[in-house]
């Protein structure tokens, strides 16, 4: 297997949420070198600019011999007066890239694109795969296609293959919602098994109905019960990460075993990404995180990954 193993920023809780925000998230060059401590191939970019840009960026994961796996964007596809103006943040993204480019070990870097949601689906997030009447209509799925075709072009156009993103809070969370992007666009697909998990997905069926249109893998575990109380209280999207839905590998209820079977039998080509989401409201837990990614390294190691 051509596999190649990285971790991300969130892993630590450096994300959109914290970054600026938090005083006690961990400073760039602090996670890198934890990512390479724990010996991941690679590391997803996080918020544009949190390890550096250009030739900054290019020389610090050069310098720890990682590679970039990939950055995540969420976008408003059915909206295109929103997303004109979401495209400079895209543009920003591929930019980042070019600006690695031959200069750090490793697949090319995915644009892993996502669903923007809204503020209702944020607010009750694990709802669809039971209610599909939270979802988007007929026509909206219409205009979520013309969105998506025009964001996939554009990354192609810039020598990238992109990814879909499925995430909870999004109008893409449930698996009837990943099938029908599918079917209405050749994106391929970023497999989240934890979101798909607390989604009421199950990731192995995942690979093996999806299998052809995997293109990227976020692997993390799940916590069923937590999930469950969340929706049971009506709580956020942000209670997933404050309330640690997603635990260590082989914590949680995901048959993290079962899905590293899949990935050998369909001979998977690319960057597996470690993410464990967390919203760290200590500077304790924020220490405790990088002892996390050491143990899920460790974990797909001793599986053979």
């Amino acid at each position: 297997m051509q596999v190649h193993v990285a971790n991300a920023p969130i892993s630590y809780g450096a994300f959109e949420l914290t970054v600026g925000i938090d005083p006690n998230v961990p400073g760039a060059e602090h996670v890198l070198d934890e990512v390479r401590a724990a010996g991941y191939a690679g590391i997803d970019l996080g918020p544009v600019g949190y390890l550096g840009s250009g030739a900054t960026l290019a020389r610090r994961l050069a310098e720890r011999g990682l590679g970039l796996a990939g950055a995540y964007l969420e976008l408003p596809f059915a909206d295109s007066d929103r997303l004109a103006k979401i495209v400079p943040d895209l543009d920003a993204m591929l930019d980042t890239f070019d600006a690695i480019a031959g200069e750090v070990s490793g697949p090319p870097p995915r644009p892993t694109i996502a669903d923007a949601g809204s503020d209702a689906r944020r607010a009750h997030p694990g709802r669809s795969h039971a209610d599909h009447s939270v979802g988007y209509a007929d026509e909206e799925w219409e205009a979520f296609a013309t969105g998506l075709r025009s964001v996939v072009a554009r990354c192609r156009d810039r020598g990238y293959e992109p990814t879909f993103h499925h995430e909870t809070g999004t109008y893409v969370e449930a698996p009837w919602e990943i099938a029908r992007v599918l079917d209405v666009s050749d994106v391929g697909l970023c497999l989240d098994t934890g979101h798909l998990f607390i989604s009421g997905g199950d990731p192995i069926e995942a690979f093996r109905q999806w299998g052809d249109r995997i293109n990227h893998v976020h692997v993390k575990d799940a916590v069923s019960a937590v999930m469950e109380q969340i929706i049971t209280a009506d709580q956020p999207t942000a209670a997933i990460w404050s309330r640690e839905v997603f635990p260590r590998l082989g914590a949680g209820d995901v048959d993290v075993p079962g899905i590293l079977a899949e990935l050998r039998d369909l001979d998977y080509k690319g960057w597996l990404v470690v993410e464990q989401d967390i919203m760290p409201q200590t500077e304790e837990r924020f220490a405790r995180a990088a002892e996390d990614q050491r143990a899920n390294r460790r974990y797909l190691s001793d599986r053979g990954f």
